[in-house]
């Protein structure tokens, strides 16, 4: 078993980038990621915000040999690696280790609906049992609205007695602070990473490791900054603070809003492109977008000079 530390802080669901062809735009992807580690912000590349499910495991590859190359921190990446199909999971997980990332995130197979708690065993059963590296941390991908595979906590503790060491957390995007809680209640220290910051105060206060958040792409340092204060006497309001910019931004499609937010901050229109079925944000809405983050004094600091290749 691997003995680097642990995940923890703020990691965001890095936006994916695509050319005009709609090939992923690898030094845009490397740029922003530049940008955000500067800021202390770690890498979840090829999440729900990243597009992932409209990459082929192929693009995935690499893409990470890409970011690897480029020399950015492979122990702050945690990349998806979760697919519908196991041997496609094990493919990438099995890459993603050996090149020395700090874990990764592991969506249930999706597809089937109401499975069996079994068959999710089996399932990531079967991926611990053929990567065969010691090296391997997971962290479950809880998301039930997105998936509808919900990993309950029995399964939790089932595949933390199976595989200790290596199932060490999950990212509860279910919204639901009691699930959270009750997760961290059944299994102290596990590594908890909120699904987005709303939830960072409280996910911290009941011993959580941080967040993996989208609108991280656009807010690193001010989610860094509770997760580095988060027991000082103004932490209500940063959180509260940080619960504006989430506002401002959720009110549309998040990956269309992320990107044309990322356009705007790095005057550069090449990133407002999405793989279908995914769409763009129309004009009025991208304006409505720009302006409330403005009336927040919203900024982005250096994103152009990262951003563009």
């Amino acid at each position: 078993m691997s003995s680097a530390p642990l995940l923890s802080g703020v990691l965001a669901p890095v936006v994916t980038p695509f050319q005009r062809d709609l090939s992923p735009d690898g030094k845009r992807l490397v740029g922003h990621c530049r940008w955000l580690l500067e800021r202390n912000c770690g890498l979840a590349v090829f999440g729900t915000n990243s597009e992932a499910n409209s990459l082929s495991v192929g693009e995935r590859i690499e893409l990470l040999d890409l970011l690897l190359d480029a020399g950015l921190d492979p122990n702050r990446m945690m990349p998806g690696t979760g697919c519908c199909a196991f041997p496609d999971t094990v493919r990438l997980t099995s890459h993603a280790v050996a090149g020395g990332v700090g874990g990764v995130l592991m969506l249930p197979p999706f597809y089937y609906k109401g499975v069996s708690d079994e068959g999710l065993y089996r399932s990531f059963a079967q991926v611990v049992d053929r990567v065969g590296d010691d090296r391997l941390r997971i962290y479950l991908y809880h998301f039930p609205q997105m998936s509808a595979v919900p990993i309950s906590i029995d399964l939790v503790g089932r595949l933390r007695d199976a595989f200790p060491g290596i199932v060490v957390g999950m990212k509860d995007s279910s919204g639901d602070r009691v699930h959270l809680e009750a997760v961290l209640r059944a299994f102290p220290g596990f590594g908890m990473f909120a699904g987005n910051e709303t939830l960072l105060l409280a996910n911290l206060r009941a011993g959580g490791a941080g967040c993996i958040s989208a609108t991280a792409n656009i807010n690193p340092e001010g989610i860094d900054r509770l997760f580095r204060s988060w027991q000082s006497d103004d932490a209500e309001a940063i959180q509260s603070s940080l619960n504006d910019v989430r506002l401002a931004v959720q009110q549309f499609p998040l990956v269309p809003a992320l990107k044309k937010i990322v356009s705007h901050y790095a005057s550069d229109p090449e990133w407002n492109r999405l793989r279908p079925p995914l769409v763009e944000l129309g004009e009025a809405e991208g304006r409505k977008l720009i302006s409330d983050l403005e009336k927040l004094g919203f900024e982005m600091p250096g994103l152009g000079g990262f951003a563009q290749p």
